[in-house]
């Protein structure tokens, strides 16, 4: 008597292989790595920025190591005083003295905004800047202080993001803000214009420093 072959019947065999294709196709496919590796920082005024070069970079599968000690590529506004690397603009911003909406501060001329942030406007007004240090505070001093002392009664606030919750909270404070801070209850008062964002490297960009660059100049 001829022994009997088991044959599994058609529907077992498709249920078979359609869990082996719904396991396929459930796979984590393979993350692609990246091909190089960059450093970058920013000055607190320009972290808008970081954005932008973080969606390049995984554009175009750079890693990016964050850190303040000698970056590859350093993002700031306005040019500092001493510029010995090179230096690209990717974009542009508004630097603004901004008041909290409730204050009685009006729009200001430029000789009004120097004598209020020398301290010899309404007694009223708490004049709010930044350290000496940061790069929006030396656009204020170069395009609106012209040299002159800023009153030794200003408070300091340490980046864009204290200066912005400031404004927003004190009714009589004064102060200076990027535009791309500029959020809530403030309005502007005085415009100094719009100054670059500059990406500065530590020298010539080649490869995918030079790419992320071209990246962040074309978006």
């Amino acid at each position: 008597m001829a022994k009997q072959i088991f044959q599994p019947r058609r529907g077992v065999i498709h249920f078979f292989l359609l869990a082996f294709y719904f396991l396929a196709s459930c796979a984590s496919p393979t993350p692609t790595a990246p091909t190089s590796t960059i450093t970058a920082y920013a000055s607190s005024s320009a972290q808008p920025w970081m954005d932008e070069l973080f969606a390049c970079a995984n554009e175009q599968s750079i890693l990016v190591n964050v850190t303040a000690n000698e970056p590859d590529i350093y993002l700031r506004l306005g040019e500092p005083a001493i510029l010995a690397s090179p230096a690209y603009q990717i974009d542009e911003e508004e630097i603004l003295i901004v008041v909290n909406r409730e204050s009685s501060t009006q729009n200001l001329s430029l000789e009004e905004a120097q004598a209020l942030f020398a301290g010899q406007g309404n007694e009223s007004v708490q004049v709010w800047v930044y350290a000496s240090g940061l790069d929006v505070q030396g656009v204020f001093d170069q395009f609106v202080m012209a040299g002159r002392s800023v009153t030794s009664l200003a408070r300091v606030a340490a980046g864009p993001q204290e200066m912005s919750d400031v404004l927003n909270s004190e009714p009589n404070a004064i102060g200076i803000l990027p535009k791309h801070w500029m959020v809530g209850n403030v309005r502007e008062v005085y415009s100094l214009g719009k100054i670059p964002v500059l990406a500065i490297t530590r020298e010539e960009p080649q490869g995918a420093l030079k790419a992320l660059l071209g990246c962040m100049q074309n978006n």
